[in-house]
């Protein structure tokens, strides 16, 4: 799956996406600054795919007190989204309930510097088991969401529901970070689809150095 913990190291961090060609960006990018042991493991598509792989992930005793964050494509909801753009969520919505992100301003800080002149969203990412469109869009922005994908909102609460994080005392941080590939102004079925994957691809290739930076801030001694 990735670097285990050695002896004596903080909580690691899992990353989880659906797809090879995400985990593919994720891996590429720059490692060399994370603050600790690092995963990133590919669920395959939809929330019960990403439960199932969630859930056996942090059962296997190297990695049962990682923070996770939820990553890869999703579809923005928003007027005037563009491939490329950011989305970090402030919760995720999912039929099981609503999960609260930790550390969405640090990621937001970390972002905007590691991926300089792409535009960062901050709201709701909402979760679906397909791929929507047209009306069924708009009704979800309609109820606030600001993104849609189909497996943060299973990810993130299958990871709070698996445990607490490293002494026991806390909920385990969670956050979802998302690149936007389909916008109500450039959906998938039109012209220049291609040109906004190749750009959603390249900015997952730069998100890395902001993940570590959160996850660093786990590792700070609590005062």
């Amino acid at each position: 799956m990735g670097r285990e913990p050695g002896p004596g190291a903080g909580p690691p961090l899992l990353i989880a996406c659906a797809l090879g060609i995400e985990q593919f960006a994720l891996r590429s990018g720059d490692r060399g600054a994370a603050p600790g042991p690092v995963t990133v493991l590919r669920t395959g598509m939809g929330p019960d795919r990403a439960r199932r792989a969630v859930s056996r992930a942090l059962d296997e005793e190297p990695w049962r007190d990682a923070a996770v964050i939820a990553s890869g494509f999703c579809a923005g909801l928003a007027p005037g989204m563009h491939p490329g753009d950011l989305i970090v969520a402030d919760e995720t919505r999912g039929p099981d309930g609503t999960t609260l992100c930790a550390g969405t301003e640090l990621l937001v800080k970390a972002l905007v510097k590691a991926v300089p002149g792409h535009a960062v969203h901050t709201g709701p990412l909402i979760g679906s088991d397909h791929v929507v469109r047209g009306p069924e869009r708009a009704a979800l922005a309609a109820g606030g969401a600001i993104a849609v994908d189909m497996e943060s909102a299973a990810t993130l609460r299958t990871a709070r529901a698996a445990g607490a994080f490293g002494d026991g005392q806390d909920a385990r941080p969670v956050a979802a970070v998302r690149v936007v590939v389909d916008a109500p102004e450039h959906e998938l079925v039109r012209i220049g689809t291609v040109r906004g994957g190749i750009s959603a691809f390249r900015v997952l290739r730069a998100v890395l150095p902001a993940f570590f930076e959160w996850h660093r801030s786990l590792l700070l001694p609590r005062r």
